[in-house]
């Protein structure tokens, strides 16, 4: 005999819960509540979520700096969705303690997170009954790298551990008791290219492929990658990724055969073989109708506040391709330096633009802020000298690469397994040469400070964002330098607060960059 399951799975939506395009106004066939209205189920059925669903949107911007202590929205409408079960995410934790409980508390699904303690309406692990008698045990992980990358003040009272240590712990006690299909929800990705086996990173941010290869959960449902991966099989775990942000999401069915031997074991059951098929699946059009009417006046409240003008430009900033932004410059990012040098104080600034830039018009709304700078990252102010700052260029001068007929293109490592233009970083207050001609590690040949080479042993302030200063995206020198200041600021907010007050802004038109090749 063959039981049953389905699974509905999402992961790192980052807010984006409605059909709404927040730069063009319009709608797209994507959001949360599109994925919601395809979970058609029963008392077989499961519907899970990976994490990262509290922050990464204007919605979330405004819900969780105009609005906080009203109803929390994301937990109503996965209320409206019927999850089962959810874990936490990495930028769960970006406005603290309070709200992810506040989350919680509200949420009528379970938080399963085993590598986390002091939050109030987490659970290590747990068993469900199905419909047909299918005992599945449960846990949740989240990457260990929230410690990294988190400002202090928003872990206080929370301790974060190994997931893989987590996981395997948590194994082991459902084991014990005796389930028919073990599931892990790990909020983090592939360290190997699933299909190669070639290493994609080896900081322990990502675990997967440990945790399919020396653990035997029946089913790891992973995410934090933004990765979508289908149907992959590692040793002998079933696994997949959603893409971030709604995109997709994954259905996968489960089979548990079971036979009924003379002397077996509980309830005459012995557990065989599991086979499962999981596959990514399009929002649709069509949003799920209970849904749509709770976050509709929630969607309009929030368009009225993204649509206030609050500022002028000199000049329109828009984006190019990145390819050419980085080899040309930006003067997105040089004003995002502009800003993040008269907030600091520093010497030197260095900022990042999203895979995808909205830009600015001439007539600055807090649309265009929220959607151009969209990370929920903070300042920090590092102390560096010219060796350091050189080899935190040198991983941007990777970013350059060529192809076999000698035309200048992005390093693969920038796009695989993700893409991530999000790491290659613009400076200001320096004027740099990179010369491609050069072997990666040895392209940086100037850094002019006001005019001048720098020396070996002067030392420079440089502020930059939290996430950069953690040594995340390669820039792991960053991690041993002083730390001079830490603003608790969100750039946006310190970018809607320069706006405010200097109303008319000339952009600075510096190029900082100079690129041989």
């Amino acid at each position: 005999m063959q039981r049953k399951l389905t699974i509905f799975y999402t992961s790192d939506v980052h807010g984006c819960f409605s059909p709404t395009d927040y730069a063009g106004g319009g709608e797209t066939a994507s959001g949360l509540i599109n994925c919601m209205n395809n979970f058609a189920g029963d008392g077989n059925t499961l519907i899970i979520d990976g994490g990262d669903i509290l922050q990464g949107s204007p919605m979330t911007y405004y819900l969780y700096s105009q609005r906080r202590g009203g109803s929390c929205v994301p937990a109503r409408l996965m209320n409206t969705g019927g999850y089962d079960f959810v874990t936490l995410g990495n930028h769960d934790f970006n406005y603290g303690k309070t709200e992810i409980e506040r989350y919680l508390g509200a949420l009528d699904a379970v938080c399963l997170c085993a590598n986390t303690d002091g939050i109030a309406g987490v659970r290590k692990t747990a068993v469900v009954r199905m419909e047909n008698g299918l005992r599945v045990g449960l846990t949740g992980v989240t990457t260990q790298y929230v410690t990294h990358w988190e400002k202090p003040e928003n872990l206080e009272g929370i301790g974060v551990t190994d997931a893989f240590s987590a996981a395997r712990a948590a194994l082991e006690e459902l084991k014990a008791q005796d389930v028919d299909l073990t599931v892990c929800i790990y909020h983090g990705g592939y360290e190997n290219d699933p299909e190669t086996g070639e290493p994609l990173s080896v900081s322990g941010e990502n675990q997967g492929c440990r945790i399919c290869n020396e653990l035997d959960f029946d089913i790891l449902l992973t995410g934090h990658q933004h990765m979508a991966a289908e149907n992959l099989r590692i040793n002998n775990t079933y696994t997949c990724q959603p893409p971030d942000k709604a995109a997709a999401y994954i259905r996968m069915d489960v089979g548990v055969d079971s036979f009924v031997p003379a002397q077996a074991g509980r309830n005459g059951v012995a557990a065989g073989r599991v086979t499962a098929r999981s596959r990514l699946c399009k929002p649709g059009e069509t949003p799920l109708p209970e849904a749509m009417d709770y976050i509709r006046p929630v969607e309009e409240e929030t368009g009225k506040w993204l649509d206030t003008p609050v500022g002028h430009l000199d000049v329109p900033l828009t984006p190019a391709e990145p390819l050419d932004m980085a080899l040309n410059g930006s003067l997105i990012a040089n004003f995002f330096n502009q800003v993040q040098l008269e907030a600091s104080g520093a010497d030197v600034s260095v900022t990042s633009l999203a895979n995808t830039v909205r830009g600015f018009a001439k007539e600055v709304t807090i649309r265009d802020i929220v959607s151009t700078y969209i990370f929920p990252n903070t300042l920090v102010t590092l102390e560096l000298d010219r060796t350091q700052l050189k080899q935190a260029l040198e991983r941007s001068a990777e970013y350059f690469d060529f192809d076999a007929g000698g035309r200048l293109r992005i390093s693969s490592g920038f796009l695989r397994p993700t893409v991530q233009h999000f790491n290659f970083d613009y400076v200001a207050g320096v004027n740099v040469t990179f010369d491609l001609r050069r072997p990666p590690g040895d392209r940086v040949t100037s850094i002019l400070y006001r005019g001048e080479e720098l020396s070996g042993d002067r030392k420079l302030t440089v502020c930059m964002n939290n996430y950069r200063a953690s040594g995340a995206g390669g820039y792991g020198v960053y991690a041993g330098c002083r730390v001079v200041r830490e603003q608790p600021t969100e750039i946006s907010e310190l970018i809607i607060d320069y706006v405010l007050r200097h109303r008319d802004i000339s952009v600075d038109k510096t190029k900082w960059l100079r690129v041989i090749y």
